[in-house]
């Protein structure tokens, strides 16, 4: 025989139903020896945009978890993460929801072992991190210039909003001047 759910039971569920949900994603940042930056090639987007390693991270699944999930699943190698460099929240734009978009420091064996899955990846390549704008849309350049920032001078991980750099806040002590980002 079931046991019946408490009163109590029954508001916790309606009050975690009534809030709002926020999408995840997780992305790699994967560098050649050179120090370039692995983009690659969504098969499934009718503009076949560039974009970065990674995606949507599941139901129950951890952000890790997706990473190392989606590098397996695009670029049929194993991931080995070795840290996270930026969380990035990204606004509601209709039709999209708001997100959490976290991207990780991942190395990867060699490109020679990459086996692009078809229905994922049509392409991939490396881009030096100045040309990395004109891959990408802005929000997400300045997210992955952001990682490749943080990748290169450490004191990560740093947390962006909309690809902007919000803590650490590296503005003088008098409060002048802004953020970078």
């Amino acid at each position: 025989m079931a046991m019946e759910r408490s009163a109590r039971e029954r508001d916790d569920e309606r009050f975690f139903a009534s809030l709002p949900a926020t999408r995840g994603a997780a992305g790699a940042l994967i560098r050649s020896p050179e120090g370039d930056v692995l983009l690659v090639r969504r098969a499934y987007e009718s503009d076949a945009l560039w974009g970065i390693p990674g995606g949507i991270v599941e139901a129950e699944e951890s952000p890790l978890s997706a990473c190392r999930r989606e590098i397996a699943e695009e670029l049929g190698v194993t991931a080995t993460v070795r840290g996270p460099l930026v969380v990035d929240w990204v606004p509601a734009r209709y039709p999209r929801t708001a997100a959490l978009q976290w991207l990780f420091r991942v190395e990867v064996p060699s490109e020679d072992r990459f086996s692009l899955q078809p229905e994922e990846l049509s392409g991939w390549e490396w881009v030096r991190p100045g040309r990395i704008p004109e891959y990408l849309p802005e929000g997400t350049a300045r997210r992955m210039l952001a990682a490749v920032a943080v990748d290169d001078h450490g004191g990560g991980p740093v947390y962006l909003e909309d690809g902007r750099t919000v803590l650490p806040d590296h503005r003088p002590a008098d409060g002048e001047g802004s953020p970078r980002g």
